[in-house]
């Protein structure tokens, strides 16, 4: 076999269809638009979301509508008072929490927040703390590391 003998497999490649050239081509008369109406006219077709004058979903569901921040930062969220898994004197960071299965990934940042309580001193490292975690994981005896 000769590199110019290769070709392209069987059903790789289609015709193009040409519409409007006549019945003989099979894509004559109404050129695949089927008969009159809005969508064989030129232009023709509807928005998105339009179901033919019936109150289209968007309207029927007001709560749905709205702004949603494509941007915003999706936080892994861990309180302090889920920190007491850990020894006295750990140092607490995001693949300690991953380990411990507090946390499903360390793709998002971290956020400590302070729900519960913490009762012996850790270094807990992390992207950012809520100031009563903060105030919490100090009054323990333990120490920050933002990240």
């Amino acid at each position: 076999m000769k590199q110019n003998e290769l070709g392209p497999s069987a059903g790789a490649k289609h015709k193009k269809k040409f519409v409007g050239r006549g019945n003989g081509s099979g894509h004559g008369t109404y050129s695949g638009r089927g008969c009159k109406g809005q969508k064989a006219r030129s232009g023709g077709g509807v928005r998105l979301g339009f179901e033919g004058g019936q109150l289209a979903l968007i309207k029927r569901l007001p709560r749905k509508r709205g702004f949603v921040n494509i941007f915003r930062t999706e936080y892994n969220i861990v309180n302090v008072g889920q920190l007491s898994v850990f020894s006295l004197g750990t140092e607490v960071t995001p693949e300690e929490l991953l380990r411990a299965g507090l946390i499903n990934t360390t793709d998002h940042p971290t956020k400590i927040l302070g729900a519960g309580d913490i009762k012996h001193p850790l270094l807990v490292s992390a992207d950012k703390f809520s100031s009563s975690a903060e105030k919490k994981i100090l009054a323990a005896g333990g120490n920050i590391k933002q990240a």
